[in-house]
């Protein structure tokens, strides 16, 4: 008996596993959101230098209004905007006369600001950014803080998906629910930009945590015919997440407001996460067989199937998945699953690189943050839909190579679109951004799929790694336009056309049950191979 006919006997996407889904997924929502954070939390408004009072002994009495003091100390740039990192030496009276003109016809001397920076405040009450004075030649620290952020998802990877292998899905999960809630909450309350940095690079390792052992426990209580849809639904509540953000944000335009009320939560998912079934698919493969029974049995008594579960130790030992959990070497030991990793580490990288460089820069469409954010998340729902639909109909493979390639395309197109047509400049980024939202839905599903149970985490894990380091470096790209301002979305828009190109190179697993051993991905692919096309 193969584990899948085992789930299919004990009632399939019973009452248990629609449970099970719902509180797995529900966290989610808001793990989501903290990827997308900074968009808020490190929102630049405008600024300009802190006016500083009229000097004595000028000749000119009276009080001056703001706007006056404003045009007395602050030049204007070439939108007629006031400068927002420099300011006049001196003050500049003849800016008050329009009449007038500066002595001798010389151009006003400038220099940094002085005295600090005064913010707009009508959108964001206060940012990290505000705050901590983050702007003019400071403002690269907002990037690099990104930066960090995702350097901890990339190290959570790394660690929780090989340890997630070796111990378990559920308590890696849990703790992953623990270590959010305490270091979110604790980054609200950060004194300073380092303490920051820091905190937020162990949410980081959290979120990875959550996210690679939520998806792995979803595809394992799942029948081989119902994974397309719940792998969906846990891709369906990253976007809700995503459509929560601005308007949480709206409601609390303070940062740590906002940060605070994005983490407590994940303390109540803690103390829930006790009721999760750890995976039996896991649990057989590591040698834990009673465990593994017992855990069967409490599914088949929920699902209303308590008879066939009162049968199940016979069946279960003949399942014999052979030997124990793997090692990250066996990511590249045997050449098909090593042609997986290496097709699967450039689809990861560029979908998450491409969607980062997109979706962390939304000051730059000129539109309103939290407008622009829920566009960006509502476009998911059809995407992830056809997504869906392509994924089950015309097979995994086909929807990875299109949703990266029309993604790429998309982000090469607004090359052409000159800068003040700003409605299908966000027109076309939302539609990129949509398509990189599906080739995530895809790959999340695609790589559960392609890599035994023996190593399915330790492959998540690395896919996701290949993710964080897109991530890092997606921001540090962004930092090249100060001075070649066509070179990033040169960059960002070509890279996911050729990783598209190096996803056909993928075996194709749509209608085919999940397989527990190394050994076993190896035959059936060779078997593979003589019949598809």
């Amino acid at each position: 008996m193969t584990f899948t006919s085992l789930l299919e006997q004990l009632g399939g996407l019973g009452l248990f596993q629609r449970l099970h889904i719902l509180a797995l997924v529900v966290p989610i929502l808001l793990t989501a959101s903290h990827n997308l954070l900074q968009n808020f939390s490190a929102a630049v408004p405008p600024h300009h230098c802190r006016l500083q009072p009229v000097p004595l002994g000028t000749g000119h009495t009276g009080n001056l209004s703001s706007e006056r003091l404003l045009q007395l100390w602050v030049p204007l740039d070439g939108g007629h905007q006031p400068e927002r990192c420099r300011q006049f030496s001196q003050p500049h009276w003849q800016s008050l006369d329009p009449n007038a003109s500066s002595p001798n016809g010389s151009i006003p001397a400038t220099e940094p600001c002085r005295d600090g920076w005064t913010y707009d405040r009508s959108e964001f009450e206060a940012t990290i950014v505000t705050e901590w004075d983050l702007v003019c030649d400071s403002w690269k620290l907002t990037q690099m803080a990104q930066s960090i952020y995702m350097a901890g998802v990339l190290v959570g990877a790394m660690a929780f998906g090989s340890l997630a292998d070796r111990f378990g899905r559920k308590a890696l999960l849990s703790w992953s629910y623990l270590q959010l809630g305490a270091v979110g909450t604790a980054t609200a309350f950060s004194p300073n930009f380092s303490t920051y940095c820091a905190l937020r690079f162990l949410v980081g390792m959290a979120v990875s945590g959550i996210i690679l052992n939520c998806m792995s426990l979803v595809l394992e209580w799942s029948p081989t015919r119902n994974r397309t849809m719940t792998g969906t639904l846990v891709s369906y509540s990253a976007t809700l997440g995503q459509i929560l953000l601005p308007g949480l944000a709206y409601a609390l335009p303070n940062w740590r407001w906002l940060q605070l009320t994005l983490s407590m939560p994940f303390f109540a998912f803690f103390g829930y996460s006790w009721w999760f079934a750890e995976s039996a698919r896991w649990l057989v493969l590591a040698g834990r067989l009673e465990q593994a029974v017992q855990v069967l049995k409490r599914v088949a008594r929920i699902n209303g199937r308590k008879a066939e579960g009162d049968s199940l130790s016979i069946e279960v030992k003949e399942i014999g998945f052979g030997s124990g959990p793997g090692t990250p070497w066996d990511l590249i030991q045997t050449p098909t699953i090593r042609r997986i990793s290496k097709c699967l580490a450039a689809v990861w990288f560029a979908t998450s690189f491409a969607y980062y460089g997109v979706a962390m820069d939304l000051q730059g469409f000129g539109l309103r943050v939290h407008m622009l954010q829920l566009l960006f998340g509502m476009v998911d729902i059809p995407a992830k839909l056809l997504s869906t639909l392509a994924m089950s109909r015309a097979g995994r493979r086909i929807a990875q190579v299109t949703s990266l390639v029309l993604a790429g395309l998309g982000i090469l197109a607004n090359l052409l679109v000159p800068t003040e047509l700003a409605a299908l400049r966000t027109t076309l980024a939302v539609l990129g951004k949509g398509c990189l939202a599906a080739s995530f839905n895809c790959v999340y599903l695609y790589t559960g799929e392609l890599y035994p149970t023996a190593i399915r985490q330790t492959g998540m894990g690395g896919g996701s790694t290949m993710a964080r380091v897109g991530g890092i470096v997606a921001p540090l790209v962004k930092l090249m336009g100060e001075q070649m301002p066509l070179v990033p979305p040169i960059i960002y828009g070509s890279i996911p056309v050729l990783s598209g190109l190096v996803a056909l190179g993928l075996p194709e697993t749509r209608n085919r049950p999940l397989k527990d051993t190394v050994e076993e991905v190896e035959n059936r692919f060779i078997q593979q191979q003589d019949t598809d096309p």
